[in-house]
């Protein structure tokens, strides 16, 4: 980890008066990567470092990613702390979302977002994608299965006219996948509430949080800003001060510089004029001053060649993939 942000680090922690852990999942196309239940072990090592604090800050920025990873990352983090609350530069969508509502507390800076938490369901039986291998399947939307379902309920004018609209939905999404993604519908459903737990107040309030992130925004897209978050949803919104804000900016920033994230990944522009490329790209990032920093990373060689088509011979770029995993430097 570099002096400076180190030094950006210990600033924000004495601004908040917490020990501050940073979870950063990139989103440079063509290398994204996702909250994932690998990273457990790691948020372990850094909570222990910081032996007992009273409050905890987790530094988010992520698209999102599996639903009880994110479950299970954020009641651990309640495990090691009395207060917990989740400082957002940017983006803290879906998987994100849903740790957000563990919080205590979300400080979100004016380009903050959070996002729906309505999962897709990746299944082997799934829809085949247009145009991929046989082996590629589409996600199916939970809340994308629920509303073509409203819809045949509202068109249809006789029992037997559902019962072919559910016909035609079987036929492209197995029935299998389909009892998958309505477990998973009332699943999040039952995670989100859980961890808002009592300190949202009654029933009805968690109702309307919980309609707008998993079915009333009406596309997985629809992002939520801090006034929406707080005046709309209820959320424990914060602003930072103005001096809290320029440390989340240069933090936020320091590490999107160190993930190229306005760079896309294009294997043609890494070998240039080059017939062979060794590569090493930093895809995520887990940090804190106590446990130093673990960086997820990929390495390999990209190397230019001439492949077989059935149009003939064309020039290709072979991805060998050495090493992919997470690497610890120390503090």
């Amino acid at each position: 980890m570099s002096d400076k942000r180190t030094s950006l680090l210990s600033a924000l922690e004495d601004a908040r008066g917490s020990r501050l852990l940073v979870y950063f999942t990139g989103d440079r196309r063509g290398l994204e990567t996702i909250v994932h239940s690998e990273v457990l072990d790691l948020f372990t090592q850094h909570l222990d470092a910081m032996a007992d604090v009273r409050k905890i800050s987790l530094f988010l920025y992520t698209r999102g990613g599996d639903t009880l990873a994110a479950w299970s990352i954020a009641n651990l983090l309640r495990q090691f702390c009395e207060e917990l609350e989740i400082i957002v530069p940017s983006k803290a969508q879906s998987a994100g979302t849903l740790m957000c509502l563990a919080a205590d507390r979300i400080i979100m800076t004016k380009q903050a977002t959070l996002g729906p938490i309505d999962p897709s369901v990746a299944a082997p039986l799934g829809p085949p994608r247009p145009g991929a291998p046989a082996v590629g399947h589409m996600p199916v939307s939970v809340e994308d299965v629920s509303g073509y379902v409203e819809f045949a309920r509202s068109v249809s004018d006789s029992p037997g006219n559902l019962s072919q609209a559910l016909a035609i939905l079987a036929n492209s999404v197995p029935p299998l996948v389909l009892g998958k993604a309505f477990r998973a519908r009332s699943q999040i459903r039952m995670l989100a509430a859980k961890l808002m737990g009592d300190r949202f107040g009654d029933q009805e309030r968690i109702e309307k949080i919980l309609g707008l992130l998993c079915s009333e925004s009406g596309s997985h897209d629809y992002t939520i800003n801090r006034r929406e978050a707080r005046d709309e949803l209820g959320l424990p919104i914060e602003k930072p001060s103005v001096a809290e804000y320029q440390m989340i900016k240069a933090l936020y920033e320091d590490i999107a510089t160190e993930l190229e994230l306005t760079t896309p990944f294009n294997p043609d522009s890494v070998l240039g004029l080059a017939p062979t490329v060794r590569y090493s790209f930093q895809r995520a990032i887990i940090q804190s001053v106590s446990g130093g920093s673990h960086t997820f990373t990929s390495e390999g060689t990209l190397t230019r060649q001439q492949i077989q088509t059935p149009a003939g011979p064309q020039i290709g770029i072979l991805d060998q993939r050495s090493f992919e995993g997470w690497r610890f430097a120390n503090a």
